[in-house]
């Protein structure tokens, strides 16, 4: 089962373009935590992402593209970075996160992977080739 840790940071939304992590402490600790995602051979990925204010949204109101840049005023809660990891439940994706050296400000957010056979056969055959696009994606 995959499942996607969405690390969300209060007080993120707000940041100025071209905020950065300072803390070297705190650097490190992730950094620890990350390695052992990937000792334990459960890490598929990971990365911190910008500010949204460096960020830009594309809606559709009304079939047609509309793009925003960032900061994007009504949202209150944003992401600051992920993991994507692969274990054989949720219990252990809660147990991964719960280890994370997140600080009082943060929260993680786990949610499963959709994979094909989630779906009904029906759905199941529009999605053919999914699959193995995902995994030419991956490298």
């Amino acid at each position: 089962m995959r499942f996607m840790m969405l690390m969300i940071p209060k007080g993120y939304d707000s940041a100025p373009p071209g905020t950065m992590p300072e803390d070297t402490a705190a650097i490190a600790a992730m950094m620890k935590y990350n390695e052992a995602l990937q000792q334990a051979g459960v890490l598929i990925t990971c990365d911190g992402l910008h500010p949204p204010s460096m960020g830009a949204r594309v809606s559709f109101a009304g079939g047609k593209p509309l793009v925003t840049d960032g900061p994007f005023a009504e949202v209150k809660e944003v992401l600051g970075g992920y993991w994507m990891i692969e274990v054989a439940s949720r219990d252990e994706a809660i147990a991964w996160a719960k280890r994370c050296p997140g600080g009082p400000n943060e929260v993680i957010e786990i949610r499963q992977v959709q994979e094909v056979a989630d779906f009904s056969d029906e759905v199941q055959s529009e999605l053919a080739g999914w699959e193995t696009m995902q995994s030419a994606a991956r490298g």
